[in-house]
């Protein structure tokens, strides 16, 4: 075991290597940055397999062995074939004595156009006031390239390699990550087999300049709510008749009152329980409510205190309507009752909802309210997608070692947060795997990732750069 002054002078050696290096490892990102690698959008998958191609080619620089696995292919609504691209995994150092560390991270996009309200061209990276201005910078081609920039200074200064580093890399996360949870199990028992902790670093910061370890997400369950008749008239039916999409109107409003909290019963009878340990991790997060306020744009929000409005993100469900298909939603006029609509909603639930319980009870409800209107329309409720939450164990040692990186590199202890999203990936490792999994953001709060001008600051891609690093030797120092 290294003794502390010898492991932060290699820290320093580290650091001022990296420092030196910036505008090399700017230039890496400028070049990733200028591949559309848009995984959305039919027409651009070649440059997604063009971006596999070069990531390959990077790790295979950096002396890693890279094995490029063919998923075959996939079919898209309009019966058209597209290949699907081949997800990296790669491996460097095979020292038994060392813990083996796995990076998950993507380097495909979310569309982008000049046109949409960017300030600059999307796929040509551009600095300005410090921020690094492109379409992946920051989710997710600039926390990628920051790892392989870590893994790289390790290299380059001829260290003695403090972890084994195994990397799976794919290019369809913006498309629902096709083909990876097949590709995983598959690997389980061999890729897998040896790996001890998995790291991800896809997501942002809470604060603009406060560092963050996430340990949770929610989950997302999609619901969608079906009224129909035939459609009709409204001059030679209307009043006489129980409309459709009245009727959906009346189910959409009794799910969640004007507090925002939801109507259908039971539904907060399996939420974990907060425990006093998990509040006081709330007192110390650092969350401006008012610039919160702003980078959302909303006049106020439904509750008034940070832990408040944190618990609701993070820890309690939440029902969100999206819309309704076969209503007329065209501008002008048009005096037709749609005879069939669709209601879309989803629940955000979290650690002990159960999904198959959550389903029932909402069709339970949707059922009950339905029947009060004694209308002869026909009521079908279906739940197409669920997906579960995530949560990790901060007290781990892969925890304890992300924090302790963090203190090194940016001087204060991380707010430890969970994501009121869904993240499908973290869940999938954990459940698949079984191993520890950690999400170690480098992203800033307001580095608007799948927005116009999405950026990351020279800051955070540098000094996330070493927080990687720093976090090599951590949990090599734990072991």
């Amino acid at each position: 075991v290294m003794s502390s002054s010898s492991s932060s002078s290699l820290e320093m050696e580290i650091f001022q290597y990296i420092d030196a290096h910036q505008n090399d490892f700017i230039k890496d990102l400028k070049e990733w940055v200028a591949v559309e690698s848009d995984s959305v959008q039919p027409h651009l998958r070649k440059e997604v397999m063009r971006m596999m191609a070069l990531a390959a080619d990077r790790l295979t620089a950096l002396g890693a062995t890279v094995n490029l696995v063919n998923l075959g292919s996939h079919q898209l609504p309009d019966g058209q074939v597209l290949p699907l691209p081949s997800v990296i995994l790669g491996e460097l150092g095979k020292d038994p004595q060392n813990p083996t560390v796995c990076f998950y991270g993507h380097v495909d996009v979310q569309p982008a156009k000049k046109e949409d309200g960017w300030n600059t061209d999307p796929y040509t990276l551009t600095e300005i006031n410090g921020n690094l201005y492109g379409r992946g910078a920051t989710d997710n081609k600039g926390p990628v390239l920051a790892w392989i920039n870590a893994v790289d200074t390790v290299r380059s200064l001829k260290l003695v390699m403090p972890v084994n580093f195994k990397f799976v890399i794919e290019g369809m996360e913006e498309a629902g990550s096709l083909g990876l949870e097949k590709l995983l199990e598959e690997e389980n028992q061999s890729f897998f087999s040896d790996v001890d902790y998995i790291v991800i670093s896809d997501n942002l910061w809470l604060s603009n300049r406060k560092p963050a370890l996430t340990y949770g997400s929610r989950g997302n369950a999609c619901f969608f709510v079906e009224c129909g008749s035939k459609d009709l008239h409204s001059g030679t039916f209307g009043g006489i008749i129980h409309e459709p999409l009245l009727d959906l109107i009346a189910l959409l409003d009794s799910l969640v009152d004007s507090t925002g909290r939801i109507q259908i019963p039971g539904i907060y009878d399996s939420v974990a329980a907060l425990t006093e340990e998990e509040r006081k991790l709330y007192e110390s997060i650092e969350f401006d409510i008012e610039e919160h306020r702003n980078n959302c744009g909303v006049k106020k929000f439904l509750y008034g205190s940070k832990e408040e409005i944190l618990l609701h993100l993070w820890r309690y469900p939440s029902l969100s309507i999206h819309g309704i298909e076969g209503a007329f939603h065209e501008p002008g006029i048009k005096t037709v009752i749609p005879a069939k609509v669709i209601g879309k909603f989803s629940i955000r639930q979290v650690p002990h909802m159960d999904l198959l319980v959550v389903k029932k009870q909402v069709v339970e409800h949707l059922e009950g309210v339905f029947s009060k209107r004694n209308s002869p329309n026909k009521l079908k409720v279906s739940m197409p997608l669920g997906a579960k939450p995530w949560l990790a164990d901060i007290n781990d040692l892969l925890y304890k070692a992300g924090r302790r990186a963090i203190k090194t590199v940016f001087g204060e202890d991380p707010d430890f947060i969970r994501d009121g999203s869904t993240i499908p990936v973290a869940r999938m490792f954990q459940t698949l795997t079984q191993k520890s999994v950690m999400m170690l953001p480098i992203g800033a709060a307001d580095d608007g990732e799948h927005s116009q001008n999405e950026k990351i600051s020279r800051h955070n891609y540098i000094e996330g750069t070493k927080l990687f690093a720093a976090f090599f030797l951590e949990i090599s120092k734990l072991h």
